[in-house]
């Protein structure tokens, strides 16, 4: 998911193009206080050309702002596939976007329910300590994510990793609780921004980390990280092979509780491991 400035209309078709599987309009941190009313219009009225295939996501500014209704005010109305709330500090503010989305669906005539909504569940410190509050979720609520850099502005950290590129504990820990809370709401994972730029192998090195964790998507912060992005969460064939394996040989016992696929015995946790697998590259195909 590819973030682009919302006052940055002449960036938007070339976002689209980029070969990100949703573009996300930025309303928040990447646009200045004075720029907002310009790019509310110009994202609405992109919104309301015809679209390509891509699903355009917008990022409001959080709930507890003066920013807010004005930002969904003039985008609610051109209808964007899901909206990204920053800064939730626990589920009250999911809630309350929840509500704001149902009465503006309802006056211009849309199906409640029909924009996505994504919260950005550890920004603050306020929320990580807030973080079971996000269960259960609204069910537009599709997906949930979490962000570093807004953190260590809270915390006073001077950095969030290491020399060596690794997360420091704070922030290892916030991208572990994002994962374990998505999974308890049983929505999607998205791990949240890495920074660089030019180093993209190391790009491509974090975001398979963030495939082996349990993450099912990265957001992204320029068009240069997205080949190394799809490249990590693009599974091998030898993973491939080996979930068709293993559902070949339970359904070839279906009597039996546990099979033996490479020498392992196999049971329903490593069946629900292979559908999925199977499902998601299902997918990314018909996209």
């Amino acid at each position: 998911m590819l973030f682009v400035p919302g006052d940055r209309p002449d960036r938007f078709p070339k976002a689209v193009a980029s070969g990100a599987d949703a573009v996300i309009l930025d309303l928040e941190d990447a646009v200045t206080s004075d720029r907002r009313g310009y790019a509310r219009e110009a994202i609405a009225e992109y919104l309301r050309a015809p679209r390509a295939a891509v699903p355009l996501w917008v990022r409001i500014n959080p709930v507890d702002s003066a920013d807010v209704l004005a930002d969904l005010a003039a985008v609610v109305p051109a209808r964007p596939d899901g909206v990204i709330l920053p800064k939730a500090r626990h589920g009250g503010d999911v809630l309350r976007l929840d509500h704001w989305l149902e009465m503006l669906e309802c006056e211009h005539g849309f199906a409640a329910g029909a924009i996505q909504a994504m919260p950005m569940i550890t920004e603050t410190a306020g929320a990580l300590l807030s973080l079971g509050s996000f269960t259960p979720s609204p069910s537009r609520v599709s997906a949930m994510t979490w962000g570093a850099e807004d953190l260590a502005t809270e915390l006073g950290a001077l950095g969030n990793r290491t020399a060596a590129g690794d997360y420091e504990p704070a922030f290892e820990l916030a991208r572990s609780l994002c994962l374990i809370t998505a999974a308890a709401a049983a929505v999607r994972a998205i791990d949240t921004v890495d920074t660089e730029i030019r180093d993209i192998a190391a790009v491509e090195q974090r975001a398979r980390q963030s495939r082996r964790a349990g993450y099912l998507g990265k957001l992204a912060i320029h068009p240069a990280q997205i080949p190394a992005i799809h490249a990590a969460f693009t599974p091998a064939a030898a993973e491939l092979d080996w979930a068709q394996r293993v559902l070949a040989a339970v359904a070839a016992a279906p009597a039996a509780g546990a099979v033996k696929v490479d020498g392992k015995l196999i049971d329903r946790p490593h069946v629900l491991q292979a559908e999925r697998l199977l499902a998601a590259v299902g997918q990314a195909g018909r996209r």
